[in-house]
């Protein structure tokens, strides 16, 4: 068996990204995506890349970084609303942007993985979405041709790999990373974990190492969170409450439903 494993993030890409190139990124919003891989690939310095992922990440993380440094010239994504930076360039003319129904997105990447060329779907059909393509009826309603996304590199993020590649994502990192994995015609994975071939029970595999070709372990992860939002639990204010029941007891009165029981503090003379 070939030895997958690579030291950093930097010797895992050295070799294999070039300018000019498409690449498939894991990840959705700030979640599940390969953070050392995208570190490297901006100290790399290759540019005038075309990116396919959900969204570019935030200002100064994620996408975002390649994004500064001018590294990216297209964007297919179907979401870019956190992204000030993103937005600045696409309305100046400096970002290619193609836009894609974030279903038929990750559609385009899983056959491109399976080796479907194109495939049709009623998504967008009558939309801007669907100017220049091929329509076609089929039983009656019209669906509009998509081709599939075979990306030159897929930068992917996982929990675990054992050492063929096999891998298993967590929770709702799993996102885009399998389909991306899948699509790129070279996939590099960053992993929290890497155990012996035979820890991962075939059960507990969402992606066979067939599909992976480089790992590197990234153990302490920032995981930063793309929008943190704190709330104070409410106050509880009694006098409302027995306010509250009272109405509850006159309401069920009124219409014959049988009174609910409400629990009575003596001390309070209710």
């Amino acid at each position: 068996m070939a030895n997958k494993i690579y030291p950093s993030a930097d010797a895992a890409l050295k070799g294999v990204v070039a300018d000019g190139q498409t690449l498939a990124v894991g990840g959705f919003g700030l979640c599940g995506i390969p953070e050392a891989l995208i570190d490297a690939l901006h100290d790399s310095g290759v540019k005038n890349l075309t990116c396919i992922s959900n969204n570019a990440g935030v200002d100064g993380f994620g996408l975002g970084k390649l994004l500064e440094t001018r590294q990216i010239k297209k964007m297919v994504a179907s979401y870019v609303g956190e992204n000030k930076e993103f937005e600045r360039q696409y309305l100046a003319g400096e970002l290619e942007l193609e836009f894609t129904p974030q279903g038929t997105l990750a559609e385009k990447l899983r056959a491109g993985g399976a080796g479907i060329p194109a495939f049709f779907t009623k998504t967008g059909v009558g939309t801007q979405v669907a100017e220049g393509k091929e329509l076609r009826e089929f039983d009656g309603e019209t669906y509009v041709m998509e081709h599939s996304l075979v990306p030159d590199v897929a930068l992917v993020k996982a929990d675990i790999a054992d050492k063929s590649g096999n891998l298993r994502f967590r929770l709702t990192a799993r996102n885009f990373n399998p389909a991306a994995a899948m699509a790129g015609k070279l996939c590099i994975v960053e992993v929290e974990k890497i155990v012996e071939v035979g820890e991962l029970a075939p059960d507990d595999i969402h992606l066979p190492g067939i599909y992976v070709h480089r790992i590197v372990l990234n153990a302490t992860p920032e995981k930063r969170i793309e929008k943190r939002t704190v709330s104070a639990a409410a106050p509880v204010d009694a006098a409302a409450a027995k306010v509250e029941a009272q109405a509850a007891i006159a309401h069920a009165a009124a219409t014959d439903v049988p009174v609910p029981k409400v629990p009575v503090d003596k001390k309070q003379g209710a």
